[in-house]
């Protein structure tokens, strides 16, 4: 596990130190390892955390009131009901038809929620969701889905600018190209810069591609098939891998 001084976090997260010992003593934000000598050290765990709370104070949270909001992400992220009215609240302005109304929904949330939570209590939920209603389904995802892709590439665009590792995310033997969007932006949240292959491939050809890093993502658990083909990949000496989507 690599560690780091408070000045490399400092430089890494362009936030100063002061702010970072700050959000430690005053407000308890996190608690990082201490060296033989007493220095703080920080994990990448505590760099992600930092960028999140980075992202809740530009939103509008006041650092007063964060720790609580962390702690209530991180306390009902595995209780589903606990998403039940964020779910709720899009449902109703999908119900509207209204797209510009929608598209500020989903900014807004984006504003306040991690991309996980999003992703995996909120935007998954309501699909599946919609999905049950075969009346209105179809136009319904098709507007919800549309609008997602469309936040998400404005999202990817602005990470282009920060610091992080060029991969390529590939859809294999999946239709689901909404979620394909959405795991492009997880991984946006976790370090990298992802582009994304539209459409979904039947067999994903890493030769076309030499030299670049790639993810391929299938929604499920690869079947021995696809492990087998993903291993020879990689002994072949690509840079491939297998994006789970957690």
């Amino acid at each position: 596990m690599t560690l780091y001084s408070i000045g490399e976090v400092a430089e890494r997260c362009a936030i100063n130190p002061v702010t970072l010992r700050a959000w430690q003593r005053r407000y308890g934000l996190f608690k990082p390892q201490r060296s033989e000598g007493g220095h703080r050290q920080f994990d990448d765990e505590d760099i992600l955390r930092i960028e999140e709370i980075k992202r809740l104070i530009k939103s509008g949270v006041s650092v007063g009131k964060v720790k609580a909001l962390l702690e209530a992400s991180q306390t009902t992220t595995h209780d589903h009901e606990a998403w039940r009215p964020q779910q709720e609240e899009v449902m109703t302005v999908l119900r509207l038809v209204q797209p510009a109304k929608l598209r500020t929904k989903i900014a807004a949330l984006g504003q306040v929620f991690s991309v996980d939570i999003l992703i995996d209590h909120i935007f998954i939920p309501v699909r599946q969701c919609l999905s049950l209603d075969k009346n209105t389904s179809r136009a319904m995802i098709s507007l919800l889905d549309g609008l997602l892709i469309e936040y998400v590439i404005q999202c990817l665009a602005d990470s282009r600018s920060k610091e992080g590792k060029d991969t390529l995310l590939i859809g294999w033997e999946s239709e689901e190209r909404t979620r394909l969007w959405l795991e492009a932006w997880r991984l946006s949240q976790h370090g990298w810069r992802p582009d994304v292959l539209a459409d979904p491939l039947d067999s994903p050809r890493p030769e076309l591609f030499p030299g670049q890093h790639i993810f391929v993502w299938t929604g499920k658990v690869l079947t021995l098939r696809q492990q087998e083909q993903l291993e020879h990949w990689q002994k072949q000496g690509f840079a491939i891998k297998f994006h789970s989507g957690q």
